[in-house]
């Protein structure tokens, strides 16, 4: 009876729900775009092209590893239990992770499932592995090493013990804080100790040297305190690492010094800091930034540092992440550029020490306020030398959370568009503020915009096949990032997605300013993709899809902003933006920041701002139709406070616009249709405006009316009245106005407490008050085609679906994935998608007309079989020839597992994808029929495996033997052996000079 009566009052005479039945409102977890809590680690695989973000633990959600590829190729990887993910790294087809918990886990790229877990015992300070190899070596805090076989997903017998206790029994608390492995020779590990560092040999089992660094009495070291001279002192290691051919090791220390050391007698070569040199020196003085006399600059910690390549190795660089003064006024990262490496063997002392001076020195800026704490490579296609031979970029992790991607090494920052996943985009930087429009499938289509961009960044992985929706508006997404930049693209439905390139709009260069750049509103046209920009400084910036008569360089003068009135911008277009977006007006309106604004698709754009100002701008000339402060036509309302229920905004007395939305209807008390604009405020106002023709061209817009609710008005909705439809302001809608057809509409109005239909501009109509709930959200939705009902969502975390006009409950449901502090922020679209905050950085989206599903898991591949790992860099002839015993990845296999170690998966798998070759007689089959030999590479490699081991313990009895009956021809053939060396290598040399 109640649905009949509001029917009645609402003008509308037929039930616009009969056919949703309650049944059919159950919704489905679509998606998630963004990541879900702070980021705590990076890796990038150059091989697959994948970049692999960790996330850590926090209120919002456990830690998460994220894995990104091209386009949209996206796979989330779900830790165990609640843990931060600490560590990434990619070998082979495999991912490992070490989380805060101190397990180790590996996850199967090919598959995106978890395949083996290890937990040491004790803590994990170094993880090192490498794309060859199928080892994990792990330093815990304890200070020894152990391996963890990834391959057979088991523990090694490898164990070394701490060696730097060894040396020095009498230290306390010896932990491993840093380890990495020689870029040329597998067998040798640095490892450091926070004492000093060894490089242990796996051929000899063994340390082979040790480095251990003190600063003198008198030097001035890394310290900023001219009174730690006074005693010599023995600072902190922190970081270790290698040359990237191994000529050089170089240490770190937490008094930001770096010392580098000649690895074969274990020198000092050089001891400095990012300004300083020789600090190691008695009587060297410090021109560190700030150090003037009387006053000293504290320097930050060494975040990290690594030690990168061009494509010639020996050409070498130093980035590093901290160790300038805290009073630099401008952060980043620093790049010691060195150059090419003195060939070690002819070149003086001087001239290795020379070469730590460094040619250059550039700083990599970062934005103000933030600091590196991460960074990582993007090489180009080797992922040897420790990730860092000839990168091309480098992403740097800030203390804020977000992301900075900067070239290298010039340091120019890139933007993510259609470079990295829309999700990275949400930390890259944060996103401040959130629109959804439906753009018509036909329109979205043709938005493909044209701009200088670099090579693509991540190429790897493969999207998976989804249904096609070909007929639906497009979910299309305005984020307002911190940097005043605003990125566009399509969400979808959980579909297949036609464009999924990335739009993108620089509001900074517009307003042309680029501090306070704060961006409260957006708004783009469903069908003309006109797009609409309000700022917290009163700023409305206005873009047309076009080209760019500038493509390619800057205006020839500056524009001059009209305070209080429009400018024409069309000047401040992106250099390098041939087609897309452009600016075309800018309009001022200095009553504080844009708090509504709704851009039509016939050629209107209404805004309000926090001072109470409304305006309509009419893009025709452009010019300003209407503008008006809400207290000239907004009559005060005169009931109590206490009954209402928005309490803050009551009772301050002030009234902004919070909704605008254009439609096309007869208005109470006329005989013909016009174009209305309906205006709602905070307090619960919504006025309505009818704009018309004026004889000369232009247009004009009348007040018709206001009506009061109950409080802050949440969503505006013009229907149909007949049929349910919106009754949008369309071309075709505007069109029909000429011929006087007439559009019956009515608006369904809803406000926190309560929902209204009435006719515009005054008529009381139907309502409906909430229950012991707010409503955050809400919108009129269409369900395939068969009807239409209100979506809400409520403030106790819950979506509810009414019936129109009669306003019953369809039906309700958690959407417990939401996060309830920002529910005021969500949006719901007019075909029944809710997109909501999960966290501060992470949107969900659900559609309400569904089965209930949960959150699907990504289809998407990542590994591609075709892509092989590069064959790791060995050590040179000249290292050979001078005595260093080469270790192959088979010898470390046999030196790590022991001789009982059976075969790798990988070698296994290959042996009987030989076997199916032979029976099937395949022409690339290593098995020729007919042959004796029946024996696969699988095989062949173990057999080879044993005898190697049984020819090396002959070997050792043998020269047991020798040694015992004629120890002094022993040492002859080594005197020999080795004077044949020397003569060879000073022979190559001298004999190109004489």
């Amino acid at each position: 009876m109640a649905g009949f009566l509001r029917g009645k009052q609402a003008g509308i005479q037929n039930d616009l729900s009969a056919a949703i039945l309650p049944g059919l409102f159950a919704p489905d977890d679509q998606a998630r775009f963004g990541i879900n809590s702070q980021i705590g680690s990076l890796a990038y695989d150059p091989v697959q092209s994948l970049l692999a973000i960790g996330t850590n633990e926090t209120s919002f959600g456990s830690g998460q590893i994220y894995i990104f590829g091209q386009n949209r190729v996206q796979v989330v990887l779900s830790l165990p239990r609640r843990a931060s993910v600490k560590t990434l790294q990619f070998v082979s087809d495999r991912l490992i992770s070490l989380d805060s918990k101190n397990e180790l886990i590996i996850w199967d790229l090919a598959t995106g499932k978890k395949i083996a877990n290890y937990s040491p015992p004790g803590v994990v300070m170094a993880l090192v592995t490498d794309p060859m190899l199928d080892w994990a070596l792990i330093g815990l805090q304890s200070g020894e090493v152990i391996a963890f076989d990834i391959d057979r997903e088991k523990l090694a017998p490898l164990r070394l013990p701490n060696f730097w206790r060894e040396r020095n029994p009498r230290s306390r608390l010896l932990s491993i804080v840093s380890m990495q492995l020689h870029p040329r020779d597998i067998g040798q590990l640095l490892i450091g100790y926070t004492e000093g560092a060894c490089i242990y040999s796996f051929k000899q089992a063994r340390p082979i040297k040790y480095f251990d660094y003190e600063v003198p009495v008198g030097a001035p070291g890394g310290d900023s305190d001219p009174l730690a001279t006074e005693k010599a002192r023995k600072p902190r290691l922190t970081n270790v690492f290698w040359h990237p051919t191994g000529t050089f090791v170089g240490t770190a220390y937490e008094d930001a010094s770096m010392v580098f050391w000649d690895p074969k007698d274990g020198r000092i070569v050089m001891a400095r800091t990012l300004t300083d040199c020789h600090v190691d020196k008695p009587g060297t003085a410090s021109t560190a930034f700030g150090n003037t006399p009387g006053t000293m600059a504290i320097k930050e910690p060494f975040a990290r540092i690594a030690w990168c390549c061009k494509d010639n190795p020996d050409d070498t660089g130093i980035l590093i992440a901290g160790g300038v003064p805290t009073t630099l006024p401008q952060k980043g990262l620093t790049f010691l550029e060195l150059g090419p490496t003195p060939i070690y063997a002819t070149s003086t002392w001087p001239i290795l020490t020379d070469h730590f001076q460094a040619k250059k020195q550039h700083l990599l800026p970062t934005p103000e306020g933030a600091e590196i704490v991460d960074f990582c490579f993007i090489p180009r296609t080797s992922p040897h030398f420790a990730g860092a031979q000839n990168p091309i970029a480098v992403i740097a992790l800030l203390t804020s959370g977000e992301l900075i991607t900067l070239s290298f090494p010039s340091g120019y920052p890139i933007s993510p568009t259609n470079q990295l996943h829309p999700s990275v985009c949400f930390v890259h930087p944060f996103v401040t503020s959130m629109a959804v429009t439906q753009v018509e499938r036909g329109r979205w289509l043709g938005m493909t915009e044209n701009r200088q961009q670099g090579p693509p960044l991540v190429r790897g992985g493969a999207e998976a096949t989804k249904p096609m929706k070909r007929f639906e508006a497009r979910n299309i997404i305005q984020m307002a990032h911190g940097d005043g930049t605003v990125r566009i693209w399509d969400a979808g439905h959980a579909d297949e997605l036609e464009n999924s390139n990335v739009l993108q709009v620089d509001i900074a260069r517009a307003l042309a300013r680029y501090d306070d750049v704060n961006i409260t509103a957006m708004s783009m046209g469903s069908s003309t993709g006109e797009f609409a920009v309000g700022t917290a400084t009163g700023e409305v910036v206005i873009y047309r899809w076009g080209g760019n008569k500038l493509y390619g360089r800057e205006a020839p003068q500056e524009t001059q902003t009209v305070t209080s009135g429009i400018t024409d911008i069309s000047t401040r277009a992106e250099p390098t933006l041939k087609e897309g977006l452009q600016p075309f007006i800018l309009y001022d309106m200095t009553q504080g920041p844009v708090t509504a604004l709704k851009i039509s698709d016939v050629g209107f754009v209404g805004m309000g701002s926090e001072g109470g100002v409304f305006s309509i701008i009419d893009l025709r000339g452009p010019a300003v139709i209407f503008k008006s402060s809400i207290s000239d036509f907004a009559k005060q309302d005169k009931r109590s406070s206490f009954i209402k229920k928005s309490g803050s905004s009551q009772s301050s007395g002030k009234d902004w616009p919070v909704v605008i939305e254009f439609g096309v209807m007869t208005l109470e008390g006329d005989n013909y249709s016009s174009i209305a604009c309906f205006l709602g405020t905070n307090m619960g106002k919504v006025a309505t405006f009818k704009i018309l023709p004026q004889p000369n061209g232009g247009y004009t817009a009348q007040f018709a009316g206001v009506t009061a609710l109950a409080d802050k008005i949440i969503s505006i909705a013009p229907i149909v009245a007949d049929t349910g439809k919106p009754a949008a302001a369309t071309g075709a809608s505007v069109g029909a106005l000429r011929t006087g057809q007439q559009t019956h509409g009515t608006l369904v109005v809803a406000t926190q407490t309560e929902v209204r239909i009435f006719k515009p501009a005054i008529a009381k109509g139907a309502h409906k008050t909430w229950d012991n709930f707010l409503c955050d959200a809400a919108t009129v939705t269409e369900f395939e085609d068969s009807g239409f009902a209100l979506v809400g969502v409520f403030g106790d975390g819950t979506t509810r679906a009414y019936s129109l006009p009669g306003l019953k409950e369809i039906g309700a449901s958690k959407i417990g994935m939401l996060d309830k502090t920002r529910t005021t922020s969500a949006i719901v679209t007019s075909s029944g998608d809710i997109i909501g905050w999960t966290g501060p950085s992470e949107i969900a989206m659900i559609s309400v007309w569904g089965t209930g599903k949960s959150l699907p898991k990504s289809l998407d591949k990542l590994f591609n079989p075709q892509a092989i790992v590069p064959p790791r860099p060995t050590i040179s002839n000249i290292q050979w020839i001078s005595g260093t015993q080469y270790v192959s990845p088979t010898d470390l296999d046999l030196l790590i597992g022991g001789p009982d170690r059976p075969p790798s998966k990988r070698m296994m798998a290959a042996a009987a994808e030989e076997d199916r070759q032979a029976r099937l007689g395949s022409p690339g089959s290593s098995r020729i029929p007919g042959s004796q030999s029946t024996e696969g590479w699988g095989e062949y490699m173990t057999r080879q495996l044993n005898e190697r081991t049984e020819k090396l313990n002959i070997m050792g009895d043998s020269m047991d033997k020798v040694q015992e009956n004629s120890a002094g021809w022993a040492d002859d053939v080594n005197k020999y052996i080795s004077k044949q060396k020397r003569n060879l290598v000073l022979g190559g040399i001298t004999g190109k000079w004489f």
